[in-house]
């Protein structure tokens, strides 16, 4: 069978390659194997989301030893180098960085939420989820759809795997053990016309 002239190999980029794209602009890039995958961009539900999550987390947080950050920080793994942007994460007590190639990454973790989208929907719930299950620090996962109110919860148990929790209903909160809050799915999906998402 004669192969499909429009069928070329994918490039494979260096690290260095992908470097100089990370300072090239103030777009978001995330290396995985010598593909070159763009982080920023998305929906207006996918940021209407990332906005919610981001605020109430913060407002819930004030005062005490965690501090929310958002999709501009990145998350050092080690498993799986150089770092990760996740949509938002959460650090607590002493929060620890690690200079990479002029990119500062928190090294300790204990809360990290993805809004899935179609381009990242598999590296969020593969990939990118057993990098982050490295890191010693990282306690709890959440994935958030964007087109129906649904959020699964991961939490690490004692025995180091991990337990997934689905919430789908609107008036119900989402406990986030690690760092003592809960988060309601009006809050989270505020503002989020989702007819609007399906078209």
């Amino acid at each position: 069978m004669a192969a499909d002239p429009t069928d070329k190999p994918r490039p494979f980029f260096t690290l260095d390659e992908y470097f100089a794209l990370e300072h090239a602009g103030d777009a978001r890039y995330e290396y995985w194997d010598g593909d070159i995958v763009c982080m920023s961009g998305g929906s207006r539900a996918h940021g209407r989301i990332v906005g919610n999550v981001f605020y109430w987390l913060s407002a819930k947080l004030i005062g005490g030893s965690c501090q929310v950050f958002t999709g501009d920080t990145a998350i050092r793994t080690a498993a799986a180098p150089p770092y990760r942007y996740p949509d938002v994460s959460v650090g607590c007590g002493d929060l620890k960085f690690e200079a990479i190639r002029g990119v500062d990454a928190l090294v300790n973790p204990v809360l990290i939420v993805e809004v899935l989208s179609p381009t990242t929907e598999q590296l969020d719930r593969g990939p990118k989820f057993t990098a982050y299950q490295a890191i010693e620090t990282f306690r709890e996962y959440l994935l958030v759809a964007p087109d129906v109110p649904a959020v699964r919860r991961y939490t690490r148990q004692s025995d180091g795997l991990w337990m997934p929790e689905d919430t789908s209903e609107t008036n119900t909160e989402v406990a986030l053990e690690s760092v003592g809050c809960s988060l309601a799915l009006a809050e989270i999906y505020a503002n989020v016309r989702f007819d609007a998402v399906r078209k």
